[in-house]
């Protein structure tokens, strides 16, 4: 069988052959190692092979001597793992030590083990031949564990020490020569080589030391009688027992042997058996006996009887766990036996006789303790990743369950169950370490959290069991979009609303919970007639409040639609949409209007009719419009006051005035007639027109007559007064302007000043020519001269009256009889002649 061992940084590797042989090749220099396998020492036969057997399950193995400073290098355990230096943190990289201390320490920027706390061997293992710590590395994300175990190489750091610094022995001078007593050896902490190897007695000629094993490589001690003594050449001997270890350098320690030579009691007691072996159940009744010892002494007297005690050599803690009974060598339990503690008990007996000078015989009771089914299994929740995202996969790893029982064979046999019908299973992954995983599909809103109970039970006779309930919470993840009661809904708003004033309440639901079910509104963006929505309307992203930022008015727009957005919180984000369609309802707040531009609210107009109009003709048409709609838009027609007899009549929706009774001689020759346009609102909003209607038999005469009339009557009202006193102070200040500045421009240059005076002046008159366009008098048959209203429109206006004449010939034609248009040649003056001109 090949192996392979390491010892002060060497590997040592050879053969165990058939006949238990021990085939040691040459060492190997390493400055630090680990492999998949364990070390062994260098025994022969069985006992090194169950050694490799017990130790050939560990995935890591390191070696440091104990006493270790702080941040000794142990060894790259990263590296030997196979992990690279980024999973170190990310995969959050732990170590668990099965006695919870912390005597190691993982470098996390560099993967390195390094000592933490300073390791005294003798503290740890005592005894133990080889002391081993066991580490669990744990690593998540998925998680793994590796077995790591650190050797504590001992080092001499302890010397031989004897129970007394000083032994008194009595001798009888009858002892025969090779007669032996034994001695109470050295004790030494350390272990192996570095424990006490040999003994040194002082040079003398009757005294020698003799070193025997056991069958379990228990040394004894003898000091074995060379010479016959003789008390009365020599009766005392001070000789010096010194003991040494094998370290480097030998540590040694000493006592005196203070023999004295007796003349009398020449037999000691002696025990049927230099060995006893029994068997012991652990955790047996206290009063059991385990055994009886017996021991004779062939003296008479009080010289033979014998009394049973401890040695010196039996530590404390046995004799708290043993009772001796001096007289008859019965040894029963007196404490707790427990086979985890201590498989077998190594006690010596020393036998007394009651001579004047007591004689004494020694022997040792081995006891082995059986072990029995009385430790349940441990349970320990090493690792514990709460809460479980709802969308984790299979095989993610929830918890790390160490199931252990200290029992031996099949008594730590554990066999695990775990609650049935969850989404859960155990599964083991390494010694005694089990996985909680994730074994099926997980929903929050379902199930928000399992009670996981873990039964362990071991193959005992009576079986023990350990339970533990594990409360494996759910956690939500943003699964669930913001949900509306419907796609689409209709709002209707009524024009003229105050502005910031609340017109809908939108509300959305979310499954989840948390900050994912937390949802926030907004409008989405969009246009109307070019202007982004949200000029028009504003949502509150807390309540859902939608709120109108304008008022309204139905006659600009009268339907837009906006979208609403619901937006959760979660990472990422899930949205719902909901289209809101708006309807804005008119309400009756535009009076009616005439089309035309040439009347006005409270306006006149006239109409010349001739008297042999016929019944039903239309000497006139009224056309308005309104900007509201539906009810409110529709007009009605209707005289002010209908009772007058007048021979003419108004159509109650098409504004049509038409003669309905003859036009005699007897009828007079002017109507003033006051309609009334209204709407059908609530309440109703109307305007007033005044039409004068003149009833002629020639109509050139009364055009040229009337014009007569206007020329002599022309008087200025206050508000072409204040009109040609405005035009006269900006004409004014203009030119005090024009002149100052051609003052400047003249001192700079002469010949600029003349160029400007004859281009400026030639622009101002053409400037005023081009604006006096047209000039408009009305004048009314019958009706009191007007002043002259002046004003300037565009050369459009004339195509526009041209236009409204042919589509409307009974109002236009009687309006257009009373225009004069001015001689365009007279509109080249300057303004100054032509308000002279007004006003001559």
């Amino acid at each position: 069988m090949y192996f392979k061992t390491e010892k002060k940084n060497q590997v040592v590797h050879g053969n165990i052959n058939e006949t238990g042989d021990l085939i040691i090749f040459p060492a190997m220099e390493i400055s630090s190692f680990s492999w998949f396998g364990c070390a062994v020492t260098s025994f022969r036969g069985a006992f090194l092979l169950q050694m490799v057997l017990d130790l050939v399950c560990c995935q890591l193995h390191y070696l440091i001597p104990e006493e270790s400073k702080h941040g000794t290098f142990v060894g790259r355990i990263a590296q030997d793992l196979g992990l690279e230096i980024w999973e170190i943190n990310s995969r959050m990289l732990r170590i668990v030590s099965r006695d919870e201390k912390d005597y190691f320490q993982v470098n996390l920027q560099n993967g390195i083990l390094f000592v933490n706390n300073i390791i005294d061997r003798e503290e740890i293992c005592q005894k133990i031949l080889v002391c081993v710590l066991h580490l669990e590395i744990i690593v998540d994300k998925p998680v793994q564990i590796y077995h790591v175990d650190v050797e504590i190489e001992d080092i001499n750091d302890n010397s031989p020490l004897f129970s007394a610094r000083h032994y008194n022995i009595a001798l009888p001078e009858s002892r025969v020569v090779g007669t032996r007593f034994p001695l109470e050896g050295a004790v030494d902490d350390d272990i192996g080589i570095n424990s006490v190897k040999t003994y040194d007695l002082s040079p003398n000629s009757y005294f020698s030391l003799e070193i025997q094993k056991d069958k379990h490589q228990s040394e004894s001690l003898d000091v074995v009688l060379k010479k016959s003594l003789d008390r009365e050449k020599e009766p005392l001997f001070n000789l010096t027992l010194t003991a040494f270890d094998g370290g480097k350098p030998k540590l040694s320690g000493t006592t005196q042997l203070i023999i004295s030579v007796q003349d009398v009691n020449d037999n000691a007691p002696t025990f049927s058996q230099s060995v006893y072996e029994t068997y012991l159940l652990e955790n047996a009744q206290k009063g059991t006996v385990v055994v009886k010892l017996n021991a004779t002494d062939a003296d008479l007297g009080e010289n033979g009887e014998v009394v049973y005690e401890f040695s010196n050599q039996v530590p404390p803690f046995i004799k708290s766990l043993f009772d001796l009974d001096g007289i008859s060598g019965e040894i029963k339990v007196a404490g707790e036996v427990d086979f985890e503690q201590n498989s077998h008990y190594d006690i010596r007996i020393d036998a007394f006789d009651r001579g004047q000078y007591p004689m004494a015989g020694h022997c040792k009771v081995l006891v082995n303790v059986i072990d029995v089914n009385d430790n349940p299994p441990e349970m320990t929740v090493t690792s514990l990743s709460l809460p479980v995202p709802e969308d984790s996969p299979m095989g993610t790893t929830v918890a790390i369950i160490r199931i252990q029982d200290q029992d031996s064979g099949s008594n730590g046999k554990v066999n695990c169950q775990i609650t049935e019908n969850v989404p859960f299973k155990l599964k083991l992954s390494l010694r005694e370490y089990y996985s909680l995983i994730v074994n099926g599909p997980l929903d929050r809103e379902a199930i928000n959290m399992y009670h996981i109970e873990i039964t362990a039970n071991d193959e005992g006779v009576p079986t023990l069991s350990t339970s533990e309930t594990l409360l494996v919470e759910i956690s939500d993840v943003n699964d669930n979009a913001p949900t509306f009661n419907q796609h689409s809904d209709t709002i209707f708003i009524t024009e003229n609303n105050p502005p910031g004033s609340l017109v809908y309440t939108v509300s959305a639901t979310d499954g989840d919970q948390d900050q994912n079910s937390f949802i926030t509104y907004s409008l989405i963006e969009s246009t109307i007639d070019g202007i982004p929505i949200i000029s028009y309307l504003s949502i509150n992203p807390e309540n859902g409040k939608l709120f109108a930022l304008v008022s309204f008015d139905q006659e600009q727009i009268s339907y837009f639609q906006c979208k609403v957005r619901a937006t959760d919180a979660g990472f990422p984000p899930l949205t719902g949409n909901l289209t809101l369609s708006i309807f804005i309802i008119d309400i009756n707040d535009n009076a009616p209007s005439l089309y035309t531009t040439s009347l006005n609210f409270d306006s006149e107009a006239a109409e010349i009719v001739p008297r042999s109009a016929k019944i039903g003709t239309v000497v006139s048409k009224i056309r308005a419009t309104d900007a509201d709609s539906g009810y409110n838009a529709w007009l009605s027609f209707e005289f002010n006051d209908s009772a007058e007899r007048i021979p003419f009549g108004i159509g109650r929706h098409s504004g049509d005035i038409s003669v309905i009774r003859p036009l005699l001689e007897v009828n007079q020759d002017e109507y003033k007639l006051i309609i009334v346009i209204k709407d059908h609102g609530e309440p109703a909003m109307s305007i007033t027109v005044t039409m004068t209607i003149v009833l002629s038999e020639k109509m050139q005469e009364i055009i040229a007559e009337q014009n007569q009339k206007g020329l002599k009557n022309e008087d200025f009202t206050n508000a072409n007064t204040y009109l040609i006193i405005a035009i006269c102070l900006i004409s004014g200040i203009f030119l005090v302007t024009l002149i100052i500045y051609t003052f400047i421009r003249w001192q700079q240059c002469t010949q600029e000043i003349d160029d400007l005076r004859q281009h400026n002046m030639g622009s101002i008159a053409r400037s005023w020519t081009y604006s006096m366009q047209r000039q408009y008098k009305y004048c009314m048959n019958g009706i009191s001269p007007k002043n002259d209203l002046i004003f300037f429109t565009p050369s459009v206006t004339q195509a526009l009256d041209t236009d409204r004449n042919h589509h409307q010939p009974g109002f236009m034609t009687g309006l257009s009889a009373k225009v004069r248009l001015l001689n365009p040649q007279t509109a080249s003056y300057s303004v100054f002649h032509l308000l002279l001109d007004k006003l001559n």
